[in-house]
């Protein structure tokens, strides 16, 4: 309860600051929307860098053949089943001890 009647006075006072330095606030505000622009453009060009980095051809190594995708996927599945076998066996003959 107290948390509750906390949170609307201060819901309360940042809403009466607003109404009296509104001057300040739309400033503030119309001064950090570039900072916002720019720190989200960063990110996001970070982040769809390797995207773009795996689709040009002129940035692939020349070279190294690397496996496929599907084959190294293909070995995982292999490795995994082997695994899933071996442990079958090793509760069967723990059933029957």
């Amino acid at each position: 309860m107290k948390l509750f009647l906390g949170g609307i006075a201060a819901a309360l006072l940042g809403l009466l600051s607003i109404i009296i330095w509104h001057h300040a606030v739309c400033s503030l505000i119309v001064s950090v929307i570039p900072i916002i622009l720019l720190l989200g453009g960063l990110m996001a060009a970070y982040l769809g860098y390797d995207e773009v980095k795996d689709k040009l051809p002129c940035c692939k190594a020349r070279g190294t053949q690397e496996p496929s995708n599907d084959a190294k996927l293909r070995e995982e599945a292999e490795r995994y089943k082997q695994e899933a076998e071996r442990l079958k066996s090793e509760l069967d003959k723990s059933k029957t001890s």
